[in-house]
């Protein structure tokens, strides 16, 4: 979602003749004075669709996300919306990437869906929040607000957007919680994923025997959740409609990029996580083994084990030698370290086994969920399990999508 996109070059412009121009706006006329059911009050009325085409965003610190119902059968409805989802399709399924930091996560597309009614896909797709201001070009550009009267969205930037998104696109943010929509959709998704949605790794740090498993999460309850985004929250969900926040900190994927960007130099997360694949953090870190010579057997610390993050950073020659590759594998050790114990000890109180962790830190990082499982099973002596979702960071849009259901607890 960049400039190239937004300033309305596209390969689907219509040509400049009089007629055609003449022929648009009748079109955006006809659409733009048409009462849609497109605001929240609507769909309490279980008697009304609401009318296509419908969005779910979670607008966070660090990444936006939107989830889009694809109806299959356009010809079901009329003229206008025929239009409209037509222009939509045009554009969103034309591509996989839209711009240079716009794509669409094809795999974890879920077809054979029911959303009011209709049968269609629902698609996953996602930003940089940084590039909201061309977001809204585009929005604007495309005449959004012809579209849709608003649109179901969660996370700060809800309310950080909310006037310029009514002022420059005339298209109003329905606003939910972010906590609420996040625990629907791990619901949602779970039940209705006609592949297998959570899994864990047997053997995280094992390169040669490490394996993803499937994970039955049908009766989960009750479970941990671990959301990390810019920062974490965790929760405590002891049923569809039960659930407490119970922790969190402000140590989560913003502050390591954020680190990354000061220590090395990059500009992206994935560039980061390519750094830090390549890296070596136990030339950053003083290890048990620096400070005892070995393992520390009376408490069960073996000597690989992190001592103090950084700790090799305090000598000048440390310093020097310090490769960005190690600086961005000791950062993303740490921030995980930090998340692991704050999560077992959260566990530990509320006295569950069983902790899922999601949000877009893990996203394109196995380095991190592979260390969260060992940590979570070693430290705990094998009685607590970290679980991972296959759509993690996208639950938050997926629980604000399900808000044109009227439904707050999937079966």
């Amino acid at each position: 979602m960049d400039q190239t996109i937004s300033n309305g070059h596209s390969s689907d412009q219509s040509s400049s003749n009089g007629h055609e121009e003449n022929s648009q706006s009748e079109r955006e006329e006809s659409i733009l004075g048409k009462r849609r059911n497109g605001s929240p009050d609507s769909f309490c009325d279980p008697h009304v669709r609401p009318s296509m085409p419908l969005f779910g965003m979670d607008i966070g610190g660090t990444l936006t996300k939107l989830v889009y119902f694809e109806p299959d059968n356009i010809d079901d409805f009329d003229q206008a919306e025929q239009q409209t989802l037509r222009t939509i399709h045009r554009y969103l399924m034309g591509s996989t990437a839209y711009g240079t930091t716009g794509i669409r996560d094809v795999h974890l597309e879920m077809t054979n869906q029911n959303i009011c009614g209709r049968e269609g896909k629902i698609h996953f797709i996602r930003f940089p929040t940084s590039q909201m201001p061309a977001f809204i070009d585009l929005a604007k550009y495309r005449k959004f607000s012809g579209l849709a009267s608003g649109i179901c969205a969660t996370g700060g930037g809800a309310y950080m957007f909310e006037e310029v998104f009514e002022s420059e696109v005339h298209l109003q943010l329905h606003k939910y919680d972010e906590l609420d929509s996040l625990v629907k959709g791990i619901h949602y998704i779970d039940r209705y994923n006609l592949n297998s949605e959570c899994y864990y790794f047997c053997n995280p740090l094992d390169p040669n025997s490490c394996e993803k498993m499937p994970f039955d999460f049908q009766d989960p309850y009750p479970y941990l959740v671990v959301n990390i985004g810019s920062g974490v929250s965790i929760l405590s969900v002891r049923s569809k409609s039960q659930y407490s926040r119970v922790s969190g900190t402000s140590l989560g994927g913003g502050t390591f990029l954020g680190l990354c960007c000061l220590l090395t130099g990059c500009e992206t997360f994935e560039e980061a996580i390519e750094l830090a694949s390549k890296g070596d953090s136990e030339n950053i870190d003083k290890l048990v083994k620096d400070i005892y010579g070995g393992d520390y057997n009376k408490f069960g610390l073996k000597g690989d084990a992190v001592a103090s993050s950084f700790g090799q950073m305090m000598s000048k020659e440390k310093r020097k030698s310090a490769r960005k590759e190690d600086l961005a594998r000791a950062t993303l050790v740490t921030l995980t370290n930090n998340i692991g114990s704050i999560a077992r000890m959260c566990a530990k109180t509320e006295k569950i086994e069983r902790v899922v962790f999601v949000g877009n830190f893990l996203r394109v990082n196995t380095i991190s969920m592979k260390l969260l499982a060992f940590a979570m099973e070693y430290w705990s002596n094998g009685s607590l399990k970290a679980l991972f979702l296959e759509h993690e960071g996208y639950f938050g849009a997926m629980g604000c999508l399900l808000e044109y259901l009227h439904l707050n607890n999937p079966a």
